[in-house]
């Protein structure tokens, strides 16, 4: 049975579990994990048959691949745009933390050979979505670090946004085949939103997960007060790669985008 949902803790050694082929979310197709470093430890990726992208969430660490060594710091993902590598099969990242810092590392099943490269905030610059509709409620940043159109020998999309204090994201309700995860941070500790996959509900929280399949809706809002990041990570179908032009809109919300707020 799948889970739409997920709650998992950071275990010992500061690795989060999200979704990987054997467990209850092996429908999204991606191995997600994230990780709390400390400084001056440091972590080997590097897998047979998969790509790898490795995304600094927040602390000052130093990524090392493809004979390439740069140090790259994030204050926080509420503040500071992004950096990440991306890499395919068989190539090694290391990643030295400066500071503690956190990372989150999502991986597919790839065996197609590309350069490695390595994303700054000046390559995926924020912008503003739905500004001025639906009675700004919908307003939020959005950064697409790369997907079918920029990297078309990935299997995945990798992107960011930020929903403005009591807005929604992902709206009007929408959907798609592909699987896709969101992964939730707030801007406080008690932060909290609401998450809607299909008929389903569930409270968003920091470190809290989404797994969405099978072309169910998937609409967010966080609550007054609060800022709510999410990372959200597409796999594409062989054949069916996600495209942002053939998202589809709930049929029933549609006269939304004529209606006088």
């Amino acid at each position: 049975m799948y889970k739409s949902f997920g709650y998992p803790e950071f275990n010992a050694s500061g690795e989060q579990i999200l979704t990987t082929y054997n467990n209850e979310y092996s429908n999204m197709l991606m191995d997600i994990r994230v990780y709390k470093i400390k400084a001056d430890e440091e972590r080997i990726f590097c897998r047979e048959g998969e790509e790898i992208a490795i995304l600094l969430l927040a602390g000052k660490i130093t990524y090392i691949f493809d004979e390439q060594k740069k140090t790259v710091s994030r204050k926080d993902v509420f503040t500071e745009g992004p950096w990440c590598v991306h890499v395919c099969s068989n190539t090694k990242v290391i990643v030295k933390a400066n500071s503690d810092a956190e990372i989150l590392v999502q991986c597919t099943k790839n065996e197609k050979q590309f350069p490695a490269k390595l994303y700054a905030p000046k390559d995926v610059p924020w912008g503003y979505s739905c500004a001025g509709k639906f009675g700004n409620t919908a307003q939020r940043q959005v950064n697409t670090i790369f997907d079918y159109d920029t990297a078309p020998y990935s299997n995945m999309v990798l992107g960011e946004v930020i929903n403005d204090r009591g807005n929604w994201s992902g709206y009007l309700p929408h959907y798609h085949p592909q699987p896709e995860v969101y992964y939730f941070k707030f801007d406080r500790p008690e932060g909290f939103g609401a998450s809607f996959i299909g008929n389903d509900v569930f409270k968003s929280i920091d470190s809290s997960f989404a797994a969405i399949a099978d072309s169910k809706t998937h609409p967010q809002a966080v609550a007054p007060g609060f800022l709510m990041y999410t990372c959200w990570m597409i796999r594409h179908f062989d054949n069916n790669p996600w495209l942002r032009q053939n998202c589809n809109e709930d049929e029933r919300y549609i006269w939304l985008h004529d209606a006088k707020f």
